[in-house]
């Protein structure tokens, strides 16, 4: 009896399944015939459907760093994020930046890295000039207009793009700051030798929205320059905001980001960076980074812009970073 049983169980399974699949030549002989009957449209239309139902993306994996081993020689992009005025304590392990605490676990965290000058201004101009010039305020590019080379200009130089984007600036390589927007932390619209001025007109652009706008459309288009420099405005950088909106607003963008294919490519890296006051926090994201890394030599911006440099390409090292020391090793990129 059980015998039986187990024969009239399977062919009652055999059954379903050959309704199934008559169910499904059924309907894929209808699509086709109103496909046909449609024409050329209804019949790509149909085509896609398809294809839709059969095609699934891979999903990304969740951890932005730890997915690669091997860091590529040279990078495709390499995007620089600033905020603003934080000692490390305040806001790596603090209740108040839940985000950035999670990312600095998930990637990788530097214990000592410094200023490398007060106020804001030198630092910029330091970390993306290798010198501060003799620059101890934070006045406007009339008052220190600076010939000498610097990162966007390098990069330029070799075949590259370098763009700034700048949130709540108005119009491009706006040279005056107005509401939300700092021209102080804007270092690109400092640099006037060469071809930095026209490059700074073109390049020196509103970072737009997180739904839309410049970097937002570059990344969906996979148009990410060589080097990005991201500004967000007062507030967000928790200049004259709480350092929950600078958690926040790091986790409105970052995301996206990470969500790209340029990120998924696996030559894509970001630099989140504090100007002051040190020791101040530093989050090292990509790929081949190794999750809870924690940075313990002295680093400074010097050593940022160094390490740039190297993973760029760039044949010279500029200013105190051809001394500093490089975080590619130590950062496993």
């Amino acid at each position: 009896m059980r015998a039986r049983a187990t024969s009239t169980s399977q062919a009652t399974r055999v059954g379903r399944h050959a309704r199934a699949w008559a169910v499904g030549i059924a309907t894929a002989l209808a699509l086709s015939v109103v496909a046909w009957r449609g024409g050329p449209a209804a019949r790509a239309t149909a085509f896609e459907s398809r294809r839709a139902t059969s095609t699934t993306r891979a999903p990304r994996p969740a951890s932005p760093c730890g997915r690669s081993a091997t860091p590529p020689a040279v990078y495709d992009h390499v995007i620089w994020i600033w905020m603003e005025n934080k000692s490390s304590n305040q806001v790596i392990g603090s209740a108040q930046a839940p985000y950035e605490t999670s990312l600095a676990a998930q990637c990788a965290s530097a214990s000592k890295y410094s200023s490398v000058g007060s106020p804001s201004l030198p630092n910029y101009i330091g970390a993306t000039s290798g010198s501060t010039h003799g620059i101890s305020d934070d006045g406007s590019p009339a008052e220190h207009p600076i010939t000498a080379d610097n990162l966007f200009r390098q990069v330029r130089g070799q075949g590259g793009k370098a763009r700034s984007y700048e949130e709540s600036m108005t119009g491009t390589c706006n040279l005056g700051a107005a509401g939300r927007y700092a021209v102080k932390h804007n270092p690109a619209a400092y640099y006037v030798g060469g071809s930095d001025r026209s490059a700074c007109q073109a390049d020196d652009i509103p970072l737009g929205g997180v739904k839309s706008g410049a970097l937002r459309g570059d990344l969906e288009t996979s148009t990410l320059p060589t080097f990005a420099f991201v500004t967000p405005n007062l507030c967000n950088d928790t200049h004259d905001c709480s350092v929950r909106t600078g958690d926040r607003w790091l986790q409105r963008w970052l995301p996206v980001m990470l969500a790209s294919d340029s990120y998924a490519a696996g030559r894509t890296a970001i630099f989140v960076v504090w100007d002051e006051d040190s020791p101040m926090p530093f989050i090292a994201i990509a790929p081949t980074v190794r999750p809870r890394t924690v940075l313990g030599a002295a680093v400074d911006h010097y050593a940022l812009l160094r390490t740039t440099e190297e993973m760029l390409g760039l044949p010279t090292l500029l200013g105190a970073a051809a001394q500093a020391p490089s975080m590619r090793t130590s950062l496993h990129l």
